[in-house]
This record gives structure tokens, C-alpha cells and sequence, in this order.
């Protein structure tokens, strides 16, 4: 395994590169910090294009490249399994698996416009309603994952213990606090979120504190 500083391709406000920097907060791992303009398509540019297929978040780590968010976090618990975040027991893992799965495939890829955006330029050329269906699918996902967590949920999203699902909820969270979701509906979401924005790794790898948050967003970030 290599002994050099993992590198990490990310976007302060991507949501999936907030949960690879809380996963490596959380394990210890220290990293450098390489900043990606998806504004500018930054990801696009050839000097990135050379060494990732064109998305954030990136790691180099232990002489490889890895993307995708969801696949970066199960390497790094299989490979760095201090202060883990897949519980022991197999069927509490497949519980964590599938919060994370519901946040990961069902809701986010949904409402960025980065990864669905021929279907919202479609739907904005019929007459649709871009942020109506945006909001739509934020409920209904949310909905889903309340009802999971009235089962799983103790403290956090599956016990009492931090997990993946927990690392990858907070972030989609305050990415849909923008579209202006009435959040009391959802209160097991919203007590863990408030819970998990007091720990450490995950402040550390809030949007307000990456180096590539403007300075005018920075007072805006809540």
C-alpha cells in the first residue's frame, strides 16, 4: 500500500465529494485537497480528462484512481477498517447498503442537473416545471428513507453507531435545502442530520470550509 498522501479530486458543493472528505475526516486519513470548478467544466478539461473519466469526486490513493463516491467509501472501509463504518452483523450492513443505495441512485442523480440534465431540458421543452419535479423527487425519495429509518434508526441512521448511510444523508440533505423542502416532515431525518452537523469530520468536510468556497458563499452556507 502506498505511503503517499491520498489526493482528492472534489467540488466544495458536490454532494458526493462531501461524502468522500467526511469518510476519510472520519477514518483519519489525511489528504490533499484538489479543487475541481464543475462551473467552469473544469472536470471536462483535458488536464483532468487525462486522470479521471470526467466527474467528481477523485481518489489517488495506494497507487490507483478510484471515482465514484459510493465505491470510493466501500474501498476505503476495506482497505482503512479503523473507526469503521459498515457495521459487523451482515444484515444491519445490508440495512446501512440500502439507505446509502436509496440516497445514491434513487434521489441525487434525480435533481442535479450535471447528471439528469437532458431529462430536465426535455421536461423544461413540454411545458414541465423543472424545480416542481425536482421537489417531487426529493419528497418521494425522502419519504422512502423516513420510513426505512423508523425501523433502523437509533441515535443515527442505523443504531446508534456511525455508518456509510449517515455519511452520505447529511449531504443530500443540505443539497435539497435549497429547493425549499418543508423538512418537518421528514423529523427522524432532520434530528439525525442535526446531530451528525456537530461532529467534527463532518464539519470539517462541510462546503464553508473547503478552499474552494467563494468567500461571498461562505456567509450564505448555513
Amino acid at each position: 500500500m502506498s505511503s503517499e498522501k491520498p489526493i482528492l479530486h472534489s467540488y466544495f458543493r458536490s454532494s458526493c465529494s462531501w461524502r468522500v472528505r467526511t469518510c476519510l475526516n472520519w477514518k483519519g486519513i489525511d489528504y490533499e485537497y484538489c479543487p475541481v470548478n464543475l462551473l467552469e467544466r473544469a472536470q471536462k478539461k483535458e488536464e483532468y480528462s487525462e486522470t479521471n473519466p470526467k466527474v467528481v469526486p477523485a481518489l489517488k490513493t495506494d497507487g490507483i484512481l478510484l471515482s465514484q463516491s459510493v465505491a470510493i467509501l466501500e474501498y476505503l472501509e476495506e482497505t482503512q477498517p479503523e473507526k469503521p463504518l459498515l457495521p459487523k452483523d451482515p444484515y444491519k450492513r445490508a440495512l446501512v447498503r440500502s439507505i446509502v443505495q436509496a440516497i445514491a441512485s434513487d434521489i441525487q442523480p434525480l435533481i442535479q442537473p450535471l447528471h439528469y440534465i437532458k431529462s430536465l431540458q426535455y421536461l423544461e421543452s413540454i411545458g414541465g416545471n423543472k424545480n416542481e419535479y425536482i421537489i417531487y423527487c426529493i419528497t418521494h425519495g425522502f419519504e422512502g428513507i423516513e420510513g426505512q429509518l423508523a425501523k433502523t434508526s437509533g441515535k443515527y441512521c442505523v443504531g446508534d453507531e456511525i455508518t456509510l448511510a449517515d455519511v452520505c444523508l447529511l449531504p443530500q440533505v443540505y443539497d435539497t435545502n435549497r429547493f425549499g423542502i418543508d423538512m418537518t416532515k421528514f423529523p427522524l431525518i432532520q434530528r439525525i442530520t442535526n446531530d451528525l452537523s456537530e461532529l467534527d469530520a463532518f464539519k470539517k468536510a462541510h462546503p464553508q470550509n473547503q478552499i474552494d468556497c467563494p468567500a461571498e458563499e461562505k456567509n450564505m452556507i448555513s
